[in-house]
């Protein structure tokens, strides 16, 4: 019989969560803390003294004996300093355990050694990490023992960002702002906050740990450079919400708990398309915590993976030909007394906030489609957007047939006075029930989809982290918002007025909204016709981010500066290129090593067949055809070699860091296929016992 698992009495047992901080701080300090929390603000030094001592007592008691300001840096994972809680001892040899409200607030990792984009020079060695109280500390237990993490942002000595944390609140506070002025527009003045929530969903691979330890490819760059096909893919569909088998449901099971323990609402698991492949969905959240959230997901499935002698793959396309890996990210704003600014309601073309709402982000879209693309873009989503498993890499709205009536309707006539609805489902078996469909499907290619009463871009990599496209979304419908509240809050007649800039605003932006299919060729010469953006590459997305547009968008509402823009421009074509020269040592290093003295120990092997077969008098074509074919894909291998260790030895000649990035990209990376071709093509006539490396019928099928 199976154990019992009770989550309501451990869930969030290793946070400091707001129910601990009342059972144990005074009334007084509580107070403070929460509305710091609720309203901005700094603790007191006394209140975060008490604070501090509270915390670091609970986590002591818990096990811990270090802490560390968590955060998240431009490499797109996150960093942790340990510090114990030991002190001086004292005058008879005891040792204390202190923690300040200033070793709380404030810490001081190095901040030459992460990615700064040239903010920091190497002597300028300083940076601060500034508690976040927002987000509730927590307890990590591992090998190191358990460790109190408190959640922070990260910054130079001189204020500017260096992590995804500190744009992503200021894109929150900008947000609110700008919607509590819509919200106040309609009437709603009990509202003190509107926050963005956000819903992420996990694609994952799981292979064998002890073949992964085979594949020098996964195991340096988390994908595979080299690999044929399996005879069978993900073409009979089976895999998807397939029966979940033991070996993984005992991992998906210890996930579940190690999550919940750290207050991640881990809600749904199951199977997805291609084999080997899986996904967990969590609850929503604020933006901020669901990013916290969502990097404790990936570092916490990696490492659950390991007990099970698993390893987990979080690149978006680990294999070739089969169905990469995405997050989607489910959007949405809400004020703090219940409105759901993207509910529609049952008639969305009477609800004018909905509508006014709706129109802001269809602009937004349109106008900053390219910043929006750029936030999805990653080295590794290089290899899965555009492909027919992940939207296109051009930007659209799908909003449902639905919504799609009402604003051609507004458009068209000015009115919207009917709107659509969903019927009875009939299932024409007597012991099923009929019920009510919703008033529009769902639309799996769309990159940014209207899903009931939010937006779910669909669009992010797997392994990225889910602050950039938060904080671009955020901030360009901030924009939007308070472009709309400034003409509507001088309109004398209201409701002409935001009648009028509904109109306005889906009829001069209804270009982005596409409901069809957006992985055909149809719909890319459409959209050129449209004039949409349709940015290829990662390469190409990154100087959107410095366009004259962007930096007025994120200027005014003071959540990049020029300077911290231009930063991230060059951290990500650094980031490119290097990724690639990884990549493309490690082909040379595998081809070199492996796969070419495999191959030549195989020819010999053939050759004294032919030769043994020949002399026994018998007909040897066929040993003598596969001989020829297999030395022509090793030459062919050979000479692909030599041009991609060539055409990496003349990338350190190109200075420019953006072109020296879109070398990599159109030299390097033709060069990484150019090699791959004959060696997968070769990998299928060569004797399993003899070649060196697991194969995609080993690692997706023998999980």
């Amino acid at each position: 019989m199976s154990e019992v698992i009770n989550v309501e009495e451990f869930f969030a047992c290793k946070v400091f969560t707001r129910t601990i901080m009342k059972e144990r701080l005074p009334k007084n300090v509580y107070k403070e803390a929460i509305k710091v929390m609720e309203n901005g603000g700094e603790l007191s030094l006394a209140t975060a003294d008490v604070v501090a001592k509270e915390m670091k007592d609970w986590a002591v008691e818990n096990g811990a004996t270090h802490y560390t300001h968590w955060f998240q840096p431009l490499t797109g994972i996150t960093a942790e300093k340990h510090d114990s809680f030991i002190s001086h001892p004292d005058i008879n040899g005891k040792m204390l355990m202190e923690f300040s409200g200033k070793e709380l607030i404030k810490g001081e990792p190095d901040a030459s050694s992460f990615p700064s984009g040239g903010l920091r020079a190497t002597f300028e060695a300083r940076g601060y990490t500034a508690w976040d109280i927002t987000s509730p500390a927590f307890l990590k237990e591992d090998a190191t023992g358990v460790i109190l993490c408190i959640p922070t942002a990260f910054c130079s000595y001189k204020g500017e960002a260096l992590d995804k944390k500190t744009p992503l609140l200021r894109s929150m506070e900008a947000i609110n702002e700008q919607a509590l002025r819509i919200v106040r527009l309609f009437g709603n003045t009990g509202a003190t906050k509107v926050a963005a929530s956000v819903g992420p969903e996990q694609e994952y691979f799981l292979v064998d740990r002890e073949k992964y330890l085979k594949r020098t490819d996964l195991v340096f760059t988390g994908r595979t450079l080299f690999g044929a096909p399996a005879p069978k893919g993900q073409e009979l569909e089976d895999h998807y919400f397939g029966t979940i088998r033991e070996r993984i449901g005992a991992y998906m099971k210890d996930l579940n708990i190690e999550l919940w323990k750290l207050g991640v609402s881990a809600k749904t698991q199951h199977n997805e398309v291609a084999p080997a492949q899986h996904e967990l969905a969590s609850i929503y959240e604020t933006a901020n915590i669901a990013v916290d959230h969502n990097q404790l997901v990936m570092e916490t499935m990696k490492k659950v993976a390991g007990r099970h002698g698993l390893t987990c793959l979080l690149h978006e396309k680990p294999f070739a030909g089969v169905n990469g890996s995405g997050k989607h990210n489910n959007w949405s704003l809400g004020t703090d007394n219940g409105v759901n600014l993207l509910d529609p309601g049952d008639t969305p073309n009477e609800n004018i906030q909905f509508l006014l709402v709706l129109a802001c982000i269809i602009k937004a879209v349109d106008i900053h489609a390219d910043l929006l693309r750029q936030s999805a873009s990653d080295v590794g989503n290089d290899h899965r957007l555009g492909a027919n498993e992940a939207p296109p890499a051009i930007i659209s709205i799908f909003l449902g047939e639905q919504l799609e009536d009402v604003v051609k309707q507004l458009v068209e006539t000015g009115e919207a006075a009917h709107v659509l609805q969903g019927g009875k489902l009939e299932t024409g078996v007597s012991t099923l029930p009929d019920f009510t469909k919703d008033a529009t499907d769902r639309n799996r290619t769309s990159p940014f989809a209207f899903t009931g009463n939010k937006f779910e871009f669909r669009m992010v990599g797997s392994s990225d982290s889910i602050g950039s496209p938060n904080t671009i979304l955020n901030a360009i419908v901030a924009e939007a918002f308070c472009e709309a509240a400034d003409i509507l809050e001088k309109a004398e007649d209201f409701d002409l007025a935001v009648h009028d800039l509904i109109k306005e605003y889906l009829t001069k932006h209804q270009r982005i909204i596409f409901n069809g299919n957006g992985y055909s060729e149809e719909w890319v010469k459409e959209a050129e016709r449209r004039g949409l953006p349709n940015i290829k590459s990662m390469v190409e997305a990154v100087d959107t981010l410095t366009t004259d547009k962007a930096v007025k968008l994120f200027e005014k509402f003071g959540i990049f500066t020029k300077a911290e823009l231009e930063s991230r421009e060059e951290v990500l074509y650094e980031t490119y290129a290097k990724t690639i020269n990884i990549e493309a040592l490690t082909m040379i290093d595998m081809a070199s090593k492996q796969i070419i003295p495999a191959v030549i120990k195989y020819t010999k092997s053939l050759a004294d067949t032919v030769i043994a077969v020949r002399e026994a008098g018998a007909d040897a074509s066929a040993p003598a055809d596969l001989l020829k074919t297999v030395s022509e894909k090793l030459s062919m291998m050979k000479a692909a070699l030599e041009k991609l260790e060539d055409s990496v030895a003349k990338a350190g000649d190109v200075s420019n860091v953006k072109e020296q990035a879109f070398y990599y990209k159109d030299v390097v990376k033709a060069a990484m296929d150019e090699l791959r071709a004959p060696a997968d093509e070769v990998e299928m006539m060569v004797d399993k016992e003899v070649w060196p490396i697991p194969t995609y019928g080993d690692l997706i099928f023998e999980v």
